[in-house]
């Protein structure tokens, strides 16, 4: 059983030492442990520090692509090296190393595909009281979003199986943790959380510029991910709006055209009408959608099946690479 533990690193080169020296260097239940950072474009010494340390992967963008982006370049890389799960950490050592071994347990003994670690959001004293109270109502929207029962869902700190690794796609640039957890209740996967503990705070995030910055794209993401994967009752709440308050003019045009006529009231039927059809025309629009997520789900069992034989024909090949140096090295 391999680990695989990733941080995505933007400029970490005075945090990034004290968060591998917290990770763990034996598991339980894994036979191998090993490190990989994603260097999303920094223009520090972090890819040095890395390498000293003794990192096993870097991945390596000459441009910052965003925390997302780098996510899922880690997740493919981690793939291609034979990783059976996969630990996803801050560079800033905002979660305690020694709960990896707890987040990975439920993996491991067969219980769950995708963990996320759940902070003591009251607890962080380094959390505003504005912030605490937006981390629970965002956690709750994507708890109805995606139907899963997860507390804190704006947690970074998470671990994936490998055929839940394979599954996952993020189109969204900004953050993949509001998204993959939409993404994984949608498709039924086994998600849970377990309690961990987080560290002092080493500098302030990078993420967002401000507050109201935070939850505007916290909610587009949101929403975006469950317009993809339930459009039809996206755009039948969106349509029924419009329709409803055009049947509602419209019955009280009727009313005035069977009482005292419909004159000076054409303008209320026009729209009536107008509305109405805004709302049908959004059905329709959401009629069509469904048909292409259809085609979506389609098309991501194809590139899970291109994935599973690409990266099982890539750890074949590197474990026969391990064995002949082995050879060699006997002979």
């Amino acid at each position: 059983m391999k680990l695989i533990i990733q941080i995505p690193c933007l400029n970490e080169a005075e945090t990034l030492e004290i968060a591998l020296n917290d990770l763990p260097k034996q598991i339980e239940g894994i036979d191998e442990i090993e490190y990989l950072i994603i260097n999303d474009g920094s223009s520090d010494n972090t890819v040095e520090v890395a390498r000293k340390w003794g990192v096993h992967h870097i991945v390596s963008f000459p441009k910052n692509k965003g925390l997302a982006r780098g996510f899922m370049a880690g997740l493919d890389a981690a793939l291609r090296q034979g990783a059976d799960i996969i630990v996803n950490t801050d560079a800033d050592n905002q979660y305690c190393g020694e709960d990896i071994q707890k987040l990975i347990r439920p993996i491991l003994d067969g219980e769950a595909e995708v963990v996320i670690g759940e902070r003591p959001i009251d607890a962080t004293e380094h959390f505003s009281p504005l912030k605490k109270k937006l981390q629970h109502f965002g956690s709750y929207v994507v708890r109805k979003a995606s139907k899963t029962d997860i507390p804190d869902a704006p947690s970074g700190f998470r671990a994936f199986s490998r055929e839940a690794a394979m599954h996952m796609n993020v189109v969204n640039e900004y953050t993949y943790t509001l998204e993959t957890i939409v993404q994984a209740g949608r498709n039924r996967m086994a998600i849970t959380s377990v309690p961990i503990r987080t560290n002092p705070e080493l500098r302030s995030s990078r993420l967002f510029k401000s507050m109201f910055a935070y939850v505007k794209r916290s909610m587009l993401t949101i929403l975006r991910a469950l317009m993809m994967y339930k459009p039809l009752l996206c755009f039948t709440v969106v349509g029924l709006i419009p329709f409803l308050i055009g049947l509602g003019i419209g019955i009280r045009f009727l009313c005035f055209y069977f009482t005292i006529g419909g004159s000076g009231h054409v303008q209320s039927l026009i729209l009536a009408c107008t509305l109405m059809i805004m709302g049908f025309m959004t059905f329709i629009i959401g009629l069509q959608a469904d048909v292409i997520a259809a085609n979506r789900k389609i098309l991501e069992d194809v590139q899970y099946h291109l994935r599973r034989l690409e990266y099982d024909a890539f750890s074949t090949s590197k474990k026969e690479e391990t064995v002949s140096e082995k050879s060699d090295g006997l002979s």
